[in-house]
């Protein structure tokens, strides 16, 4: 059993499910397809994309890298409806001048985004965003591969002084009970370990609600995608806000 408080439902799992399906392989082929056309408009106002970002002349300001899934790719959004564009969008209107980079792929589990790592962190990355276990969750993966995966994206940032925040996912309860129990510790049982910033549930008041998601039933609107926005700002813009005014223009402190 896990140590402290734990609160997840029955009904939360089953909401966790229909989310996680929608980071799923065919689940994933399914929404790519119909949101092809929206996702065309990758180049208006928003976050960019790691490859947008390699064809472009380097950027000047400081960057915080979202790694995840199709989520965070923003499946059947526009580029700027998904929710590393919506923080793009805060940050600015707050003054900090930093560049969100979206960095998710659809389908993707935490050994993916491990193995793209280093592609994915190019440039000056100042915080990592970690979104990633719903395809974990979706397969039945064993949770200790999770944690180990997670673990080592987390310890190489650090090693690269990169603030981490760490956005938790829930396990579908087809599983089994026991699966769904261990899946959830492992992201407060990483946030402790690392003293990292912890999103408890990225999906937090979007799992379950059907006028907040698309017709797929999985990936969420616009509307449910500033939710997410939402509970992501809650830990990051407190990092943000704390970081030297020097660090925010871009300028590494003495000895980094």
């Amino acid at each position: 059993m896990p140590s402290g408080p734990f609160r997840l439902t029955r009904a939360c799992a089953v909401a966790a499910l229909a989310a996680a399906t929608g980071c799923g392989p065919r689940g994933d082929l399914q929404a790519e397809r119909r949101g092809a056309a929206v996702r065309s408009d990758q180049q208006a106002a928003g976050a960019t994309s790691p490859a947008a970002g390699r064809m472009a002349a380097p950027a000047a300001r400081p960057r915080i890298v979202a790694l995840g899934d199709s989520l965070t790719a923003g499946l059947g959004l526009s580029m700027n409806q998904a929710y590393p564009a919506l923080l793009q969008q805060r940050l600015t209107a707050d003054g900090l001048d930093y560049e969100i980079v979206n960095a998710g792929v659809s389908g993707d589990t935490s050994a993916g985004g491990l193995a793209r790592f280093d592609w994915a962190l190019d440039g000056d990355v100042r915080v990592l965003i970690v979104a990633l276990g719903g395809n974990d969750g979706l397969r039945g993966l064993p949770t200790e591969q999770l944690k180990r995966n997670l673990s080592q994206i987390i310890q190489r940032a650090q090693a690269r002084r990169i603030t981490v925040i760490l956005a938790g996912m829930e396990a579908p309860p087809n599983h089994g009970w026991e699966y769904v129990v261990d899946f959830h510790q492992v992201y407060p049982d990483l946030a402790q370990k690392y003293h990292v910033a912890l999103v408890p549930f990225l999906l937090q008041g979007v799992a379950g609600h059907d006028e907040l998601n698309q017709r797929d039933g999985m990936h969420p609107t616009s509307e449910g995608a500033r939710i997410v926005a939402d509970n992501v700002w809650a830990a990051l813009k407190p990092i943000v806000e704390k970081l030297p005014r020097r660090m925010i223009r871009g300028e590494r402190p003495p000895g980094s």
